[in-house]
C-alpha cells in the first residue's frame, strides 16, 4: 500500500492509553526524561544539551516518526514511541513494489511508569495500526542486549529474535555490546 493510499490513523486509544504525533510543543516533556542517564544509556542519538535535542527533535524525519505515549486518566506524558515506515529489500525488478512496507520501532518510557504494563500496551497498539491501518508487511525493532527490559518486552508480544550480534554497538560507557534484532510478520500477528 502506497503512502498516497493510506489514511491517517493517529491519534490511537487503548484502554489506559493515547498515541498521538508529537508536536514541537512536546518536547520539553520528552527532554525531563530522556536526559537521564538511566534512559539515555539505550538510545541511540543522546543530546547534551536541550538546544542539541530540540534541533534533532525539530528535524521534519524525526518529528514525522516520534508519537508521544500519554495516559488517558489525566493527559500525562509518558514516553514516546518512534514508527518510522521503511522499504523492504527487493530485486531491482521488483523496487516499487517494496516501498514503504515495513516498520521499524522504538519506544521510551519515563523511569517512573516502567514496570506497569505501559509499555507493552503502547507497543502493541502501534504494531496493530502497523498492520491494521498502515497494512505493513512486517515490523522490526533492536536493543543492546544488556537492556533487558526491551528484548523480554519484544519477546512478550510474540516478536521473533532474528539477529543477536556480538560486540556491534559502540555504548556511551566506552564498551562495544552486543545486539539484538527482533521482527515480526504482519501474518503473525494475532488480531
Amino acid at each position: 500500500m502506497s503512502d498516497a493510499h493510506r489514511s491517517d490513523p493517529w491519534p490511537i486509544r487503548t484502554e489506559r492509553l493515547e498515541i498521538r504525533k508529537c508536536t514541537p510543543d512536546d518536547l520539553g516533556a520528552l527532554w525531563g526524561y530522556r536526559r537521564l542517564r538511566e534512559v539515555y544509556e539505550w538510545l541511540g542519538a543522546v543530546p547534551t544539551t536541550r538546544e542539541a535535542f530540540d534541533e534533532l527533535y525539530l528535524r521534519p524525519d524525526r518529528l514525522a516518526t516520534t508519537f508521544i505515549i500519554s495516559r488517558l486518566s489525566d493527559g500525562q506524558i509518558i514516553g514516546d514511541l518512534m514508527v518510522k515506515v521503511g522499504d523492504g529489500w527487493a530485486q531491482s525488478a521488483m523496487v516499487e513494489q517494496a516501498k514503504g512496507v515495513e516498520a521499524e520501532l522504538g519506544w521510551v518510557l519515563a523511569p517512573e511508569y516502567t514496570g506497569q504494563g505501559y509499555a507493552i500496551e503502547a507497543v502493541r497498539a502501534a504494531i496493530d495500526v502497523c498492520f491494521g491501518p498502515l497494512g505493513l508487511r512486517r515490523v522490526n525493532a533492536g536493543c543492546f542486549a544488556a537492556n533487558e527490559p526491551s528484548w523480554r518486552l519484544m519477546e512478550k508480544l510474540g516478536m521473533r529474535r532474528e539477529e543477536f550480534s556480538r560486540k556491534t554497538g559502540l555504548h556511551i560507557s566506552g564498551e562495544w555490546m552486543d545486539g539484538m534484532n527482533y521482527g515480526v510478520l504482519a501474518e503473525e500477528w494475532p488480531r
